[in-house]
């Protein structure tokens, strides 16, 4: 597994749908190794905290296989970061990867907290408003990742997994979890049980659960 790109932006306004928009959905590859804070990539920014960015969501990663059907589906071409993330990857996908696994990325630790949920914003990055339900039909939400250990990333770095949950729901299973209003019980359950759960998903599952 490896680091194909390493993508950043700064919030920036654009219209959209006749209104001014704040958004950093729009993210450039970077040529050489950056340094990877607590919360964000050293040029990396979010325009609204309340639901982007944080411990939970400090590092956004999209695998590089999906791309060739994207750009099949969408008929174009689509430069690395094009999903808004800060890594493209190759050979880390939500159906193998659990969430509280820890990865070694280049010199800094990171762990699986929760798949993506896409925003309208989504659709504001490919110029269509449909885009979101589009995303959530493909299935392939990405990973989002919490920092152990802050250090350098950048393109051409390995991606080693060096511990994996042992509840072992993939983030695949997670995004299930979250689109299915009448998941079974005992798969929330297992779910909860992740320490390494991201804090928004951990009470809307536990709410979930009351009687």
């Amino acid at each position: 597994m490896r680091v194909v790109s390493v993508n950043v932006g700064r919030p920036r306004l654009v219209t959209w749908q006749g209104n001014t928009v704040l958004t950093g959905i729009f993210k450039n590859p970077v040529d050489g190794p950056i340094p990877l804070r607590r919360e964000n990539l050293d040029g990396d920014a979010q325009a609204d905290l309340s639901v982007h960015g944080g411990p939970d969501k400090a590092v956004y990663a999209y695998p590089f296989e999906h791309y060739n059907d994207w750009q099949t589906l969408l008929g174009r071409d689509l430069p690395f970061g094009a999903f808004g993330e800060n890594l493209t990857t190759e050979g880390l996908l939500e159906d193998s990867v659990h969430i509280g696994d820890e990865f070694r990325v280049g010199t800094a630790l990171l762990v699986v907290t929760q798949p993506r949920m896409p925003c309208f914003k989504l659709g504001i990055r490919f110029g269509d408003p449909t885009m979101v339900k589009t995303f959530l039909k493909m299935g392939r939400p990405g990973i989002y990742f919490g920092v152990r250990e802050e250090g350098e990333i950048g393109p051409g770095d390995s991606i080693q997994r060096v511990s994996q949950d042992k509840s072992q729901v993939t983030v695949t299973a997670m995004l299930q979890l979250i689109l299915n209003r009448n998941a079974d019980s005992a798969h929330i359950r297992r779910l909860l049980n992740v320490p390494a759960l991201a804090a928004v998903w951990r009470a809307e599952f536990e709410e979930r659960l009351q009687p």
